[in-house]
């Protein structure tokens, strides 16, 4: 049984959480949702939001806070893994963290969950949705990032979709992890690409890893070589993932410092 909604403990067994139908996110005292696929829908999942009010948080006696119950169309909006999506058995017991800061008022609690209960093509899919959003594509229409707009991403999002990916792979996976990569291999795309996994033979042939369909990418943190994820289309060129990497967040250590505590 999950905790309930309102739990002020905001920790989630992650064994638990495996093997429930909905992943259960704690975003704080007072919210919650918890993400629902919908097999076969038009929509990414059915979004259940419990919120309580003032009056119930200080009486056990008040009565249960009404859900609102709204449809998702992206990962992002929706934080709700796909129905095929099988959590990792391998996760240990984690603390899921609260305080997410966004510049743009982005809630982080889905990928947190994600991260944290090893459903990574899931949290690789809603790291894309968030810069799309944050770099203002979205709003243009589009559903890529071009690289000139890789500026607009705030600091402080990039800094906690970071602290995340690092967080819950052991330091394996994230932008910082690929900026360094990116370094050792000077900057070669194709040598950089053999670094961190996303090449693989064809016979005698090399060549990149395929995404759509049926992806030949790891998701998953043991088997995966260092830098694997997340993932950026290199598909109208390298010049994205170039800006990403030399993005001003990564200039200084700052990006690493843990928000305080709520």
């Amino acid at each position: 049984t999950p905790p309930h909604p309102t739990d002020p403990t905001m920790r989630i067994s992650i064994a638990a959480a495996s093997s429930l139908a909905a992943s259960v996110l704690l975003s704080s005292a007072s919210t919650a949702s918890a993400f629902v696929p919908v097999p076969g829908g038009p929509r990414a999942a059915l979004v259940v939001v419990v919120r309580r009010t003032s009056s119930s948080s200080s009486s056990s006696s008040s009565p249960s806070p009404k859900p609102l119950v709204v449809l998702a169309d992206t990962a992002v909006d929706a934080g709700a893994p796909p129905p095929s999506s099988e959590a990792s058995d391998t996760v240990e017991d984690a603390e899921i963290p609260t305080n997410l800061p966004s510049d743009v008022g982005m809630d982080y609690i889905p990928l947190a969950t994600m991260l944290a209960t090893g459903q990574l093509a899931e949290a690789d899919q809603f790291t894309r949705d968030a810069l799309i959003k944050l770099a203002g594509s979205k709003e243009a229409g589009r559903d890529f990032v071009y690289w000139t707009e890789v500026k607009k991403i705030p600091s402080t999002d990039l800094a906690t979709i970071e602290r995340l990916w690092n967080k819950f792979s052991g330091g394996k996976f994230g932008y910082s992890v690929q900026k360094k990569k990116w370094r050792q291999s000077k900057e070669d795309f194709e040598v950089f690409c053999r670094k961190i996994g996303w090449t693989t033979q064809d016979g005698e042939v090399e060549r990149k890893k395929r995404w759509f369909g049926a992806s030949e990418f790891t998701y998953d943190v043991k088997k995966a070589p260092e830098g694997h994820l997340p993932l950026t289309s290199a598909l109208r060129g390298t010049s994205l993932i170039k800006e990403l990497l030399t993005h001003p967040v990564w200039d200084d250590d700052e990006w690493k410092k843990e928000p305080l505590k709520n």
